[in-house]
């Protein structure tokens, strides 16, 4: 299997399966000479980690980090950072019924085809377990960029919408609720929504929206690989996200030129932002703002008809435990992504001129 590896300069690839003995991931290209909070890193992998509310999995992970080079006396030498994360609650047996059956809109059946063989527990390497070594790697990105501010939250809990322009929201509410939606007040209706959707048996989709602030112009590199041509791959990335658009994004397609352009302040800013911070593949130093939208969780609590490794069509029962919405756990997911774009970028930028 390749592609397991992401980035140019920062480079991470990661490792392990959902029901393995660990996950983890080898950073190289991580300048020398960081200081890095340890604690910081940690607190963004119990921002993911299961468990830790009641409108998302229950598996019990203290998805506590173990690094075993690449820092010394707290900080980075230049050499790979190699890291691990145990798992510690595996309960294999509640994927017993699906060994020689494929789950409906899951990795199995493309797995199979593709390699001849699948990890069936919890899905294996296509889980998105696998993104905690994500988590981790876009944590220590995070304290190499630190004048940039990264704001993830939930915008979106199916068609309940959090419609607010993202300058008058307060990113300190953010964490302040389970939903990670930043207005209280449609926290509060989403997370009522997700609960009755799991006492339905049922799954529901959503938006995570992002904002970066203090980002420097000069970030990307055109032709193939621009800023926003970037970013999209790393959401793209993440399991179960269905789109990403960034500024106006479809909703710009709809006006006129006279309406969507930016027109500029003297000192280079510009008096609107529809560009999202990005132009011609490269940063203007405006705000980076962008959305991505997460389908439905798969695996629902509800018998579904599939087809086993045979092609004969069976009756499968839903088991195991799954998030009914994975957007609250994908708040530091996304953040970490555009962590490891943007640094990679940074330090690709040191050589333009």
């Amino acid at each position: 299997m390749s592609g397991n590896t992401f980035g140019k300069i920062f480079k991470v690839t990661t490792f392990g399966e959902s029901h393995g003995v660990a996950i983890g991931g080898i950073i190289d290209g991580c300048p020398a000479g960081v200081l890095l909070d340890l604690d910081k890193i940690q607190n963004e992998l119990d921002r993911r980690k299961p468990g830790q509310s009641a409108i998302v999995t229950q598996r019990k992970e203290p998805d506590t980090v173990e690094f075993y080079s690449g820092i010394f006396e707290g900080y980075t030498t230049g050499t790979p950072i190699g890291f691990i994360i145990k798992n510690a609650n595996q309960k294999s047996k509640d994927y017993s019924h699906i060994k020689d059956a494929y789950r409906p809109s899951h990795a199995d059946y493309t797995y199979d085809q593709k390699y001849g063989t699948r990890d069936y527990r919890g899905g294996g390497r296509s889980s998105a377990r696998e993104t905690a070594s994500r988590v981790v790697a876009g944590a220590i990105a995070k304290q190499v960029l630190k004048d940039l501010e990264f704001n993830a939250y939930v915008s979106a809990v199916g068609s309940i919408i959090l419609d607010q322009a993202y300058t008058t929201l307060d990113f300190k509410e953010t964490e302040k609720n389970i939903v990670r939606c930043p207005d209280p007040i449609k926290a509060l209706e989403m997370e009522n929504y997700i609960k009755q959707i799991r006492k339905e048996g049922d799954t529901v989709g959503g938006v995570v929206s992002c904002v970066i602030f203090g980002v420097p112009v000069g970030l990307g590199e055109p032709v193939f690989d621009r800023l926003h041509a970037e970013l999209g791959k790393a959401m793209l990335s993440i399991n179960a996200v269905k789109g990403f658009e960034y500024g106006s994004g479809f909703e710009g397609a709809k006006l006129k030129g006279s309406q969507h352009n930016d027109l500029f302040n003297p000192d280079g800013t510009t008096k609107t932002n529809l560009s999202g911070g990005i132009q011609g593949g490269i940063s203007n130093g405006m705000d980076i703002y962008f959305n991505v939208a997460f389908k439905p969780v798969a695996t629902i609590m509800q018998d579904q008809e599939t087809i086993d490794k045979n092609g004969t069509i069976v009756t499968m029962q839903g088991k195991g435990r799954h998030d009914p919405c994975v957007v609250p756990r994908a708040v530091p997911i996304v953040e970490a992504m555009a962590a490891l774009v943007l640094v990679d970028n940074w330090l690709l930028n040191r050589t333009s001129k």
